[in-house]
């Protein structure tokens, strides 16, 4: 088995980072992309500025492998936007010569699973290769392999607005938006007209945000931001206290926007239902709070982990987060929400599987706050274990810049008020 390559799935930033780390370490192995180029997830928000610099989303490796071409490395505390991320580092990383024909493109991942062998068959089952089956120009092929990395994200699987966690019908994902909109290329869409923004996290900060600029221009334009939370000012983070000058930003200029009555803010609502009349929605919560008339309504709940198509293969997922139980009390939001994670890498991310590991944003189940650098020492680990050298799979090192706060007092029930925030304080959980 030892012959087979590995398969990584998915060529974004984590798969590409696996493939240089098992070409440093003379691993064969084959990248399986459904998307017709690199990172095709992020090309679809290239239009949004990340909040962590160059410097924490650019591999190691990977920096050495661009060293060797003509690749100019760009300037490290700069903030790239997604398409400067795709342009300026992952299409030149795909287009290294130490990776022609490692590359499949519009090559989607049907199944993965054993030679031969079911979930349920156990004999000799970790010496038994792996087989991926994928469809490629309408005709579905498969591959064997001695170990697989799936890196292939979350972003095509986003949640629902619905509080109980569960998509009615599939059309709703035709009739709203569930990513970060390009704003400034879509103004017909928005503006003067009333837009509610579901979420709370930094997406739907910089939807928010992109959506004022609008309303700048077009004063008919009204927002809502509807939130789960009970009172706003957890959605605001760290602030000027953000390790992430960036991150701290949006919580920031979200602030500011609040308290300024520009956007009206319905706090402690779990959406329950969504209703069509007409050209416009209401929006219906548990409790009978409505929002009415609304025209546009942008989903930013995150995304979650799509395992279908390992359905056949033994993995261990916390019930709760979906990640790994080892890595779940680290990243859970319930338990933990600083900025800072413990070093974690193969062991944490290892599965009753043996060689079958998630890798990226999708070792992160349904947590949020996924930093780029965290995958890349996941795999970093993982493909040192894979070629054998233990002790530098075991070495696991991580740092991550905090966010400044970690919880927010909950405002109790009787003092929320819709469009009205407080300045309540904050109780840090790791000295921040």
């Amino acid at each position: 088995m030892n012959n087979l390559p590995v398969v990584v799935i998915g060529a974004g930033p984590v798969g590409l980072a696996a493939a240089a780390h098992l070409y440093d370490r003379n691993e064969d192995f084959l990248v399986l992309e459904r998307g017709t180029k690199a990172a095709s997830h992020i090309r679809e928000w290239g239009h949004v500025q990340l909040f962590s610099p160059w410097e924490f989303n650019i591999d190691a490796v990977a920096k050495k492998l661009l060293q060797t071409t003509d690749w100019t490395e760009p300037e490290l505390e700069k903030l790239p936007t997604g398409k400067e991320l795709v342009e300026d580092y992952l299409e030149p990383l795909s287009a290294l010569p130490q990776f022609t024909g490692k590359i499949l493109y519009q090559a989607e991942v049907m199944a993965v699973s054993r030679k031969n062998k079911d979930k349920m068959k156990s004999t000799f089952r970790e010496e038994t290769p792996f087989v991926i089956y994928y469809r490629l120009n309408g005709k579905v092929t498969k591959v064997e392999a001695k170990a697989v990395i799936d890196a292939s994200g979350t972003w095509s699987n986003p949640n629902p607005p619905f509080a109980d966690g569960v998509w009615r019908m599939d059309e709703w994902k035709e009739r709203i938006t569930t990513i970060i909109p390009n704003v400034k290329e879509e103004v017909d869409k928005f503006k003067n007209k009333h837009v509610a923004v579901i979420g709370s996290g930094h997406s739907a900060l910089n939807t928010l945000i992109d959506l004022t600029a609008i309303k700048e221009i077009y004063p008919e334009t009204k927002l809502s931001w509807i939130v789960r939370k009970q009172q706003v000012q957890e959605a605001f983070g760290g602030e000027e206290a953000d390790a992430l000058a960036a991150r701290g930003a949006l919580g920031t200029k979200t602030h500011q926007l609040v308290d300024n009555g520009i956007v009206e803010t319905y706090t402690g609502f779990y959406v329950e239902d969504i209703i069509e009349e007409g050209n416009s929605f209401t929006i219906r919560s548990t409790e009978g709070s409505e929002v009415v008339s609304v025209d546009e309504i942008i989903v930013n709940t995150g995304a979650r982990p799509d395992f279908s198509y390992v359905s056949e293969l033994r993995l261990d997922n916390d019930p709760a987060v979906e990640s790994t139980p080892l890595l779940a009390p680290l990243i859970d939001p319930n338990l933990h929400s600083c900025g800072t994670v413990r070093p974690h890498g193969e062991k944490e991310l290892r599965h009753p599987e043996p060689g079958f590991y998630i890798a990226g944003v999708k070792s992160y189940g349904r947590a949020p706050t996924f930093l780029l650098t965290t995958g890349y020492e996941q795999v970093r680990s993982i493909v040192a274990y894979l070629a054998g050298d233990i002790e530098a799979a075991t070495k696991v090192q991580l740092k991550l810049p905090e966010t400044g706060v970690c919880k927010v007092s909950p405002t109790p029930k009787e003092f929320q008020i819709i469009g009205v925030t407080s300045n309540g304080s904050s109780n840090s959980c790791c000295g921040c």
